[in-house]
């Protein structure tokens, strides 16, 4: 896949065909290997957390060109890939107890 059919995946929000291209599953590995399987978000914090997700520091939805760069990924767990993306904050907003009897 050419730089220019990564660009027009993105733009036209067809990441999922994106994520499943055989560029993009081997950059990840690569990632994933040269950072060891080891969350970089939680080793900033002196913690150790295993890496099952590679994030895009400058997203791909606004930077584009830097889809298939490896500079522009690092390895992250699934907890802080979350936060990252705000979805831990909209999962706790949909899990809230509505109903307001309470036995």
């Amino acid at each position: 896949m050419k730089t220019e059919e990564v660009i027009n995946l993105i733009r036209t929000d067809n990441l999922m065909k994106f994520y499943k291209s055989k560029e993009w599953k081997e950059l990840r590995l690569q990632a994933l290997e040269r950072d060891h399987y080891e969350c970089q978000s939680c080793k900033r914090k002196g913690k150790y957390r295993r890496a099952r997700n590679v994030h895009h520091i400058k997203e791909v939805k606004t930077h584009p060109h830097l889809a298939l760069e490896l500079d522009n990924l690092e390895s992250v767990c699934i907890q802080c890939h979350n936060e990252e993306h705000k979805r831990l904050e909209k999962y706790i907003k949909q899990k809230r107890f509505v109903n307001e009897e309470r036995w």
